[in-house]
């Protein structure tokens, strides 16, 4: 089974229970137009387009691989469109589609280097020109225990390990995650402390990205 499978198995049942916590900073879309189209890649539940939605964005949609997250948040927010991705990263729009996308927690859950520029390249090619990504993830931990967890998986990329009830996570080094959006021009960055989904708290940063 390959990685991007058994992530789809992990977020179709046990991650489907959990609660996911990264906040919105509200100053970084306080100029935004609120007719912009907005999506939320990754979307789970639905939590940040609710938010979204309830600061008076119109047009906002979400896109997760998890149908049973996507069943959860239609059951919560029936007012809200959610797509299924059958073939990710890739989702079947016309390029320029979005004027603002938002990333939350979703690197996290793809640990593979080239899987992960596959998804920013997708990212780009969304957004129209002059779009903004919002990015939020997490960073690495310097406690013994998680640097114990990155050691374990020694052959994949620094900082993959799997939780306590069976996902692979990544935890990334800022600033590979700047040079990951070297094709974007990065406006500002903040660092916050977040609660994981698992009750635990870490560090995370936040980048608010220009498209060219």
């Amino acid at each position: 089974m390959s990685t991007a499978d058994r992530g789809r198995r992990y977020w179709d049942t046990t991650g489907a229970t959990k609660t996911f916590t990264h906040p919105v900073h509200r100053e970084w879309l306080a100029g935004t137009d609120r007719a912009a189209r907005v999506l939320d890649y990754g979307c789970g539940y639905g939590r940040v387009m609710a938010e979204l939605n309830d600061l008076g964005f119109g047009e906002v949609s979400g896109a997760d691989v998890s149908a049973t997250l996507i069943a959860r948040g239609r059951r919560a927010r029936p007012d809200l469109r959610f797509e299924l991705i059958t073939s990710p990263p890739v989702l079947d729009h016309p390029a320029g589609s979005f004027d603002v996308i938002v990333l939350f927690a979703v690197l996290t859950c793809v640990p593979d280097d080239a899987a992960q520029r596959g998804l920013v390249a997708e990212l780009r090619r969304l957004l129209t020109a002059g779009g903004l990504l919002y990015l939020s993830d997490l960073v690495l931990q310097p406690d013994a225990r998680s640097r114990r967890r990155y050691a374990a998986r020694a052959c994949t990329p620094y900082g993959v390990f799997t939780t306590d009830d069976g996902a692979v996570c990544r935890h990334h080094d800022p600033e590979y995650l700047r040079h990951l959006l070297a094709d974007f021009h990065v406006a500002a960055e903040r660092h916050i402390e977040v609660p994981t989904m698992n009750g635990n708290r870490a560090a995370a940063i936040q980048l608010l990205a220009h498209r060219p």
